[in-house]
């Protein structure tokens, strides 16, 4: 595991750990999407379907069941905890998620590198993260409303996409058959879609004002 890998699974990590915090914290998920972190919790689920039978190495599975399990706290905060879903923004958090998964799992049924199962639902999550964001970045765009823990946690997902693009590069370089076409070009996607944010996130913090999206 090289520096880059290393460091882009610490921040994905530590975005969690901001939003655990956030909600804990607050007792509120205002600025949160639901939906969004429905999509996360998907994207691991079927990505890690193999956490029982395929034992790369204890850190990877260690990850693994800390990724699933910490969506799944998550959503229980979010949906059943009975301070915490009250503040839920749902007359904001309209987007159609459900709208992303039918085209993304066709294109894991045609794009994919081997035809199996456990292949096509692995290929499926790879193209769903990649537009898991959408409805977080759809919600912040609409309340105008960015508490500093929100800002944070999405500054920090998008930042661990970007370090797992210095991965990639760094595993072109120095390892001769490394390819991934589909992991590259759906991280590619990922990390363009919150290039709006970056902008704005870094601008708000270079002035020492406020996060606020366009709407």
């Amino acid at each position: 595991m090289n520096i880059f890998r290393l460091a882009g699974d610490m921040t994905h990590l530590l975005s969690i750990i901001v939003l655990l915090l956030k909600i804990n914290a607050t007792r509120s998920c205002r600025g949160i999407s639901l939906k969004t972190q429905e999509l996360y919790a998907l994207v691991f689920v079927c990505r890690y379907l193999d956490l029982f039978t395929n034992f790369i190495s204890l850190y990877n599975t260690v990850m693994k069941i800390i990724f699933i399990a910490t969506s799944g706290t998550i959503l229980y905060l979010m949906r059943y905890h009975k301070v915490v879903k009250v503040t839920y923004d749902k007359e904001q958090d309209t987007f159609r998620h459900y709208f992303l998964l039918l085209p993304c799992f066709l294109l894991a049924l045609v794009l994919h590198n081997e035809f199996t199962p456990f292949e096509v639902l692995w290929t499926f999550s790879i193209y769903l993260e990649a537009v898991a964001i959408l409805p977080q970045l759809v919600l912040l765009q609409r309340t105008q409303n960015i508490d500093n823990l929100t800002g944070n946690y999405v500054f920090l997902l998008g930042t661990y996409r970007g370090l797992y693009i210095l991965n990639w590069i760094y595993r072109y370089m120095t390892e001769p058959h490394y390819r991934q076409y589909i992991v590259w070009v759906s991280g590619i996607v990922q990390t363009i879609l919150y290039l709006d944010f970056f902008w704005y996130y870094i601008k708000s913090w270079k002035n020492n004002e406020k996060l606020a999206l366009p709407a």
